[in-house]
């Protein structure tokens, strides 16, 4: 697949999910899917496109600890100390946010999962997303549901380029040469009960984070 080249990738893949496109960039461990999530017609496509039940709810991708009071994330202090040793990286929070985001987002509960990537492109283009009040993008895997995520370039221009049949397309972010950085995926960790609770075991061990989340209660 031939990527043309563009004088600014960010603004252009911001403007296809302000749309409701669909944007494939790399994180530093897979490729990501981006659609806005606020908007019902990008979450439809995402869904459609992934064959993912709406049942299921999808994490979102912000640049900075700052960025959780401005999408409306209740974020308590272990929230905020978790996010400020372990971000950027690959550790994503579930919380409780005030944001009515898209169907789909959202847990049951309202919470919703958010992580920050460590990746330069993905942080880039978060930051420059919420420099001009748009998203935040999904942070979702590029992947069809059952399937493996795409962990190299190759697989996900091939990933864009036969998508399923009567789906929405999906937009590669036009960078020459941006690749994934191939780690283990994140780390899920529950912060919305009395206890945290880890969802999914990922690059950062559960001992580090409950060991974290002692010495932030000792103080």
């Amino acid at each position: 697949m031939s990527v043309p080249a563009h004088r600014d990738p960010l603004g252009d893949a911001t403007r296809r999910v302000a749309e409701g496109g669909l944007v494939a960039y790399p994180t530093e461990t897979v490729w990501g899917l981006a659609a806005d999530a606020r908007s019902e017609a990008g979450l439809e496509a995402l869904r459609s496109w992934k064959g993912r039940d709406a049942g299921q709810p999808i994490s979102v991708l912000v640049d900075a600890v700052a960025a959780l009071e401005d999408y409306g994330f209740e974020s308590d202090g272990c929230a905020a100390t978790l996010a400020k040793k372990f971000w950027p990286g690959p550790l994503t929070l579930v919380l409780r946010c005030r944001t009515a985001f898209a169907r789909g987002v959202a847990r049951e509960d309202g919470a919703v999962g958010v992580r920050c990537s460590a990746h330069p492109l993905a942080a880039a283009w978060s930051r420059r997303l919420r420099a001009e009040g748009a998203g935040p993008v999904t942070a979702t895997s590029l992947n069809r549901a059952g399937t493996r995520a795409a962990r190299t370039r190759r697989e996900a221009e091939t990933l864009c380029v036969r998508g399923p049949v009567g789906c929405e397309s999906v937009s590669l972010l036009a960078v020459e040469g941006a690749e994934a950085g191939g780690d283990t995926p994140s780390t899920v960790l529950d912060l919305t009960e009395a206890e945290p609770r880890v969802l999914r075991r990922g690059s950062i061990p559960e001992t580090e984070l409950l060991s974290a989340i002692e010495e932030i209660r000792s103080r």
